[in-house]
């Protein structure tokens, strides 16, 4: 592996450990100061803090068996990396997105290994009907990250 390569293998492991960090960091927070189903207003009328043990996947769908949403979550994990492996070599935004993205389906995967669910607490209660995590938020925004530089790149094309 050259030098090149293994710098930016090292900066899309360092964004997916920061990621894992603080998503396990804050459900950490979450299971120690609040009991499940307990809510806790952050901004009133606007966003709490509401513990949920999350036995589902994505948006509550897929079911509820550990072993198939870690599967799942493996397998897209992999379809990612192969379809945008040529494009995190030679974009920086591609393998902060792709670190974004690994550091929160790992940050779901500790949780499904150790708990047998996901602890989702993030509550816009009043304009989004499911509640999720840091991990989640980094799932997605790494994914419209993907998504803009994908596009940006067939627009140079």
């Amino acid at each position: 592996m050259s030098r090149s390569r293994s710098f930016e293998t090292a900066q899309l492991i360092a964004v997916a450990a920061v990621i894992v960090a603080l998503d396990q960091f804050t459900k950490h927070l979450i299971v120690t100061n609040f009991l499940p189903g307990e809510s806790r207003f952050v901004i009133p009328r606007f966003l709490r803090w509401t513990y949920e043990q999350n036995q589902h996947g994505a948006f509550g769908l897929f079911g509820s068996s550990p072993v198939l949403l870690i599967g799942m979550a493996l397998l897209v994990l992999l379809i990612f990396w192969f379809s945008f492996r040529d494009q995190a070599r030679q974009s920086l935004v591609v393998r902060i997105a792709f670190g974004m993205i690994l550091g929160g389906a790992i940050g779901n995967i500790i949780d499904r290994l150790h708990l047998r669910y996901v602890v989702d607490f993030v509550d816009f209660y009043r304009i989004w009907p499911n509640i999720f995590n840091v991990a989640d938020s980094c799932i997605t925004i790494g994914v419209i990250l993907l998504i803009l530089s994908s596009l940006a790149t067939r627009r140079h094309a």
